[in-house]
């Protein structure tokens, strides 16, 4: 999978969110608030092809959390990018 290049992340009132950039310019319909694990997630993933795996071990190289855990909270930002269309499978 892979995040939608569309998508970038963007600093609002101190908080990061990502947006939907299209043509005719940014889609406020889909704005989601990243805290600071996913916004690490964001820019360590954006642009490559990544899986479940390869993003709970950048959170174990970060963080000192376990895999379980990792894999727990990446399967959740996943979940919730996938039902807003954020993620790919190009």
């Amino acid at each position: 999978m892979k995040i939608d290049t569309r998508i970038k992340v963007h600093q609002v009132a101190g908080e990061n969110i990502v947006m939907r950039v299209g043509a005719d310019g940014t889609d406020m319909t889909t704005v989601i608030a990243l805290n600071e694990s996913s916004l690490l997630l964001f820019n360590r993933l954006h642009g490559r092809d990544f899986d479940i795996d390869d993003a709970a071990k950048v959170l174990c190289d970060e963080y000192e959390v376990d895999e379980a855990t990792a894999r727990r909270d990446v399967e959740n930002l996943v979940q919730q990018m996938r039902l807003n269309g954020m993620l790919t499978d190009d």
